[in-house]
Order: C-alpha cells, then sequence, then structure tokens
C-alpha cells in the first residue's frame, strides 16, 4: 500500500535515517519504537507526505488516502463540537455533489456509446463503493457513536469548541479522523490527552477500523493491545518485528546479544590478524603475507552492535517520616465551581501504607480532591489529614508552576536542606540532569524535562504521603518502569491519578472512581476495574438503542469507612504475600550459591585450594545459616496467610 524505498534523511551533515525500506500493507498495526531523538516523528511526517525525505522516495497510491494525528496541531475555533465533527464529512460531501451532477449528466445525455458516456458510469459505481465504505448514509449516528466513545456527553455536542481544554479539542481532532475513514492511519501519541475508558473504546475501536494504523505511543498496555508488528529505529537504521511491544523487547534483547558475541568473535580475529601483521611485516620474506592480512582487515565490515538507549530516570524515594494509621479522612466531601457541582458526599478513610488510585473520566473530579486533599482549593464537608502526615504534591501541571528564570541547579538547590545538599548534583543525575544540562535555565527546557525536574522536587523531604497526579506524563516507557518500582518500594501512602494501565496496574490496593457526582470506592486493581467498566458500558449502549433499562451489572463490593478492617486486613495480608515472595527469592539466590560451592568442593584440587583460605569456610558456614534463617522467615510468614 505505502512503501518506503531507500530513504535518507538528513540534519545539517547528521543522518536521522540512512537507506531504510519497509512497506506497509492493508491493515497492518505498527508500532514505531526507538529511543528519543532517533526520528519516529519524522517517520510518521514522510508517511504523511508532510516532509519529503534527503534520498529516496515515499511511493503512496493516488487512491490512498492518508489520516495524520500530529502531538501538537492549531484547533479552529467557531463552531460547536458537533459541527467541527461533521466537518471530517467535507469528502462525503463533494462525492454527494459530484453523483448528482453524473446522475442529471446521465439523464440528459444521449451518446451512449462514447467513452465519456462509459467514463461517468464508472465514475458512479467508484463513488458508491466509496459512500458505501465510509457510511454515507448514517453520518450523524458515527459522528455521535466516535465522539460519545471519546468522552464527550450528548450535553455537551452544542457547546463551542473554544469553551474546552487543549486535551478535548485533541479529542474533536482525533475524532474527525477517525469518521473519515482513511487508508493508512498514522497517530502521534494519541492516548497523551485521553482517560482510561477512551482509551479502552479507542483500542475496541482499531479492533474493526478496516485500514492500516502507524503510531507511536509511551503506553505500554495501549501498543501492546493494538500493534501486531513494531518497527524500530537505531543507528539510522530500522529493524522490523511482526509482533507487539512487549515481545519486540525481547527478541531485541536476544539480538543484540548476538550482535555482541558475534562483535567479540570479530575482535579476536582482527587481533590476532594485529598480532600475525605485527610479527611480519618487518620481514622480508613475509611481507608479502602481512600485506594480505592487512588487505582483509581493510576489506572486512564490522559488526556494529546497536546503541541502546541506558538512560532513564533512576531513584529511590527516602524512608517516609512516621505518621499515624489514619492519614485521610473524607466526610461529605464535595465541590462545586459556580453553580455545577462536580461532585458530592464523598466518604472514605485512607490508612498508612495504602496505595490508593483515583480513575474515572476526565473532568469528574479526580484532580479536584487532590487539591483539597492538598487543602489548595475550598470545598464542602471534611477532608483532613492525619496525625503527623508530611505530604508531597506533584500535581498535573506540576512543571508549568517552576520559575522559568532559575536554573535546573537553582529550583533543587534553593528547596534542598542539611545532608541533601551535598547530593543535588548526583540528584539531578538521577534525573538525567547531568554536566551542561544543571545550568539551563527551566524556560529552554522540554515539557519531559520539566515533568522530571518537578519529580526530582519529590525527594528533597522524607514525605510520608504522596499526592501524584499524571507522574508519567512525559515520561518513556523504561522511566515509568523505574518510577513505578520505586513507588513500590515506598513505604509511606500514595494516592494517584494516572490513565496508564500498565503503570497502575499491580499498584493501587483500592480504588476511588469519579463518575456522575459521586465517589464509588473498589476493593480492586485496575485491570477487574476495566473489567467492570467495560460491561457497563455495553450495558448503556443497549439502554441507548433500545430505550430498555439494561440489566444491572455485578461489581465489586463498594467500600465505606465502616469496611476499615476488612481494607486492613487485605493490606496486610498483601504485605505478608510481598514479604514471602522476596524470602523464595532470597532461598533460591543462597541454595543455588551454596550449591556452585558444594561443587567446588567436590573436587580434590579446588578443596586443596579452599581450605587454604582462612575465609571460604566462614563464609560457606554464613550462606547456610542465611539459608536456615530465610527457610523459618518463610515458615513463620505461610503460617500467618493459613
Amino acid at each position: 500500500m505505502v512503501s518506503i524505498n531507500s530513504v535518507t534523511v538528513s540534519f545539517g551533515g547528521f543522518n536521522l535515517f540512512d537507506n531504510v525500506s519497509f512497506l506497509i500493507n492493508p491493515k497492518d498495526r505498527i508500532g514505531l519504537a526507538g529511543k528519543n531523538g532517533a526520528g519516529k516523528s519524522t517517520m510518521l511526517k514522510l508517511l504523511a507526505g508532510i516532509q519529503s525525505p534527503t534520498k529516496g522516495e515515499v511511493t503512496i497510491p493516488k487512491e490512498c488516502k492518508i489520516g495524520y494525528l500530529p502531538q501538537d496541531m492549531t484547533h479552529q475555533h467557531g463552531r460547536t463540537v458537533f459541527e467541527e465533527t461533521e466537518s471530517a464529512f467535507a469528502e462525503i460531501k463533494e462525492m454527494q455533489a459530484r453523483l448528482d451532477d453524473i446522475n442529471h449528466q446521465l439523464e440528459t445525455r444521449t451518446d451512449y456509446e462514447s467513452d465519456a458516456y462509459m467514463k461517468l458510469i464508472e465514475d458512479l459505481t467508484d463513488i458508491n463503493t466509496r459512500l458505501d465504505v465510509v457510511g454515507a448514509s448514517n453520518t450523524t449516528e458515527e459522528i455521535e457513536k466516535i465522539l460519545r466513545g471519546l468522552g464527550f456527553e450528548r450535553k455537551e455536542f452544542n457547546r463551542q469548541t473554544s469553551e474546552f481544554s487543549g486535551g478535548w479539542r485533541m479529542r474533536i481532532e482525533l475524532a474527525k479522523l477517525l469518521l473519515q475513514r482513511p487508508d493508512v492511519l498514522m497517530l502521534d501519541e494519541p492516548t497523551n490527552h485521553l482517560d482510561i475508558e477512551a482509551i479502552q473504546w479507542l483500542e475496541e475501536f482499531m479492533e474493526t477500523f478496516p485500514g492500516a494504523v502507524v503510531l507511536i505511543s509511551h503506553d505500554k498496555t495501549f501498543l501492546d493491545t493494538v500493534t501486531k508488528r513494531t518497527i524500530e529505529i537505531v543507528n539510522q537504521k530500522i529493524y522490523d518485528y511482526r509482533t507487539n511491544y512487549s515481545h519486540y523487547l525481547e527478541l531485541r534483547k536476544e539480538r543484540r546479544e548476538q550482535q555482541e558475541n558475534a562483535a567479540k568473535n570479530q575482535q579476536r580475529i582482527i587481533n590476532q590478524y594485529e598480532t600475525l601483521i605485527d610479527k611480519n611485516r618487518a620481514k622480508a620474506s613475509k611481507a608479502a603475507f602481512a600485506q594480505s592480512l592487512i588487505k582483509k582487515l581493510d576489506k572486512m565490515e564490522r559488526v556494529e552492535v546497536d546503541d541502546v538507549d541506558t538512560a532513564a530516570v533512576r531513584f529511590r524515594f527516602p524512608a517516609p517520616a512516621h505518621s499515624g494509621k489514619i492519614v485521610i479522612t473524607a466526610e461529605h466531601a464535595g465541590k462545586k465551581y459556580g453553580e455545577k457541582q462536580i461532585f458530592s458526599d464523598a466518604n472514605f478513610i485512607i490508612t498508612k501504607g495504602e496505595k490508593i488510585g483515583l480513575v474515572g473520566r476526565n473532568g469528574e473530579g479526580k484532580s479536584t480532591m487532590m487539591k483539597m486533599i492538598a487543602k489548595k482549593i475550598p470545598f464542602d464537608g471534611v477532608v483532613q489529614l492525619g496525625h503527623s502526615v508530611l505530604m508531597g504534591y506533584f500535581e498535573q501541571d506540576q512543571e508549568e508552576k517552576l520559575n522559568l528564570d532559575k536554573t535546573v541547579f537553582e529550583t533543587i538547590d534553593e528547596l534542598a536542606v542539611g545532608d541533601v545538599r551535598k547530593q543535588v548534583r548526583s540528584l539531578l543525575g538521577a534525573f538525567l540532569f547531568q554536566g551542561d544540562d544543571i545550568d539551563k535555565k527551566v524556560k529552554v527546557l522540554s515539557g519531559g524535562e520539566r515533568g522530571r525536574l518537578a519529580l526530582c522536587k519529590l525527594l528533597l523531604e522524607p514525605y510520608n504521603l504522596l499526592l501524584l497526579d499524571e507522574p508519567t506524563n512525559h515520561l518513556d516507557i523504561k522511566s515509568k518502569e523505574i518510577l513505578k518500582q520505586a513507588l513500590l518500594d515506598y513505604e509511606g501512602t500514595i494516592v494517584m491519578v494516572s490513565h496508564d494501565r500498565d503503570f497502575m496496574t499491580g499498584m493501587c490496593d483500592r480504588l476511588f472512581e469519579f463518575r456522575d457526582g459521586h465517589v464509588k470506592e473498589y476493593l480492586c486493581d485496575i485491570k477487574e476495574f476495566m473489567e467492570i467498566r467495560k460491561v457497563e458500558r455495553l450495558n448503556e449502549l443497549d439502554l441507548d438503542k433500545s430505550g430498555v433499562k439494561a440489566a444491572p451489572v455485578a461489581e465489586k463490593k463498594v467500600a465505606t469507612p465502616s469496611d476499615f478492617e476488612a481494607a486492613e486486613k487485605k493490606k496486610q495480608q498483601s504485605q505478608i504475600q510481598s514479604q514471602i515472595k522476596k524470602a523464595e527469592e532470597n532461598i533460591e539466590r543462597l541454595e543455588s550459591e551454596i550449591k556452585l560451592l558444594d561443587t567446588k568442593l567436590a573436587d580434590p584440587v579446588a578443596y586443596e585450594t579452599l581450605s587454604k583460605d582462612p575465609h571460604f569456610f566462614t563464609n560457606y558456614n554464613k550462606l547456610k545459616k542465611e539459608l536456615e534463617a530465610e527457610m523459618t522467615k518463610w515458615e513463620e510468614l505461610s503460617a500467618k496467610l493459613s
């Protein structure tokens, strides 16, 4: 369908791509992978015809329609949401006008045998076929289905697009693209402005989308669900994997190991050649032999090991200060903006060490609740922090609140106290600010760099409560995994908002859903919650179609403050299971070490050498005692669960 033929793209003498080729087939589902700056967005622009290659060509058939959603775009104003979305059908209106013209000509012309008349009949057939493909007969229904799937309520269809935030206007642009039914759909970070439900709907839409899809995303779950092929851009080349993102990572690791082994073998041969050359080049009788080896070295094509991006945020949160058992209490809490009630009557208790996720559609009050807990805004009811709670708050627009005129170093140094002041450079290095980077002004940093700097500020105090509102924005997949592990290891209390399901999986003990003005508590993880919402959404669609009340959805038990003991017991069991897993890992490690030493002791020659080492048997007995202690610990923990 679309082919990249021997394409090279150069910027200022540097090649971004060098002689790359691949083909996009009908119904392909392709994810572009590679480190930041590798050229993923540039590749999409080439495919969309927005940018031209330095050499080579991008071949797109004339009849092939391309749809492209960039990360940033200029939005049109002066229309309602419905009117702006309806503009996606401009092609249909043009085709219908052309159809009317053809029908009029066929009715009035009499040159039935002419080539021009036959051409009109061919055009009539082609246009009717295209109208069937794009669903011209039910455009209003299609607009409503797409807009509602992306999170718009019917009552919002007649609001002006200028009344919506940039994220919601981006959804309108995505809706227009999906309605146009292009042959190839190109999406650059489409999930950036979508909540979990809209992302899930988009995944389901992609299952039945008839065209090909090429996308860039830092949402691992979205990539795994949608894509079936991964094209990696690395070292100015591309590697084509016929699989999704997670499996591609495994295959890439294997490929790099093979490259490293091949490079080592080749280097061994090179070293041998160079040794022989040095020995023989001065001897008259061996000079020809030395010259032949030199020619072989010159002709040898060196094995390249792919450059793997190892740069990633790396850190651990400091041990939290001690706090009381109850960290947050909410009683009949609510928030109004003017006449609009965001939510009301929220009741919950959050205890020490819990990890709580706030979920729901955008605009339902998740960030508002975070501001209420942080006492940033006035509200109704009670939201109270417990005894000795020290709170750290990462706001969704945290990076925008940084002082633009300060340097990276000054931003952290002015807040650091005590021993932390001596570690500011190391701390910034952990967030990828190294060398001259620390002297950059905040105003010249990218969105991702500002997000990392804002996250870095959370490590300056031993907070025992972290409020995290979309902490993974602008982070790549690798950095998100490291942040997730740091939060899993964190011993304090966490309340977070995130639309990244992979990041949320295994993270939260409980979920609070903000929906239709109410706050509902679920004792389940994000995967179970998404299954519940999927069934509820299907019931809502059935209700819309039939007008008959849908069957009630079997849902998880909804918790209230009276469920404190049950939640506490579940948390303790989760902690015990985590400790058991850690003990099992230690047992496996110790058994492997002891087995290795036993093998050495069974060898008479090795035994004689080891027996002369005064520390050997001390360490050997120490390992055995550690193993015995871990076994005892495992038994005690297992007994607590039984």
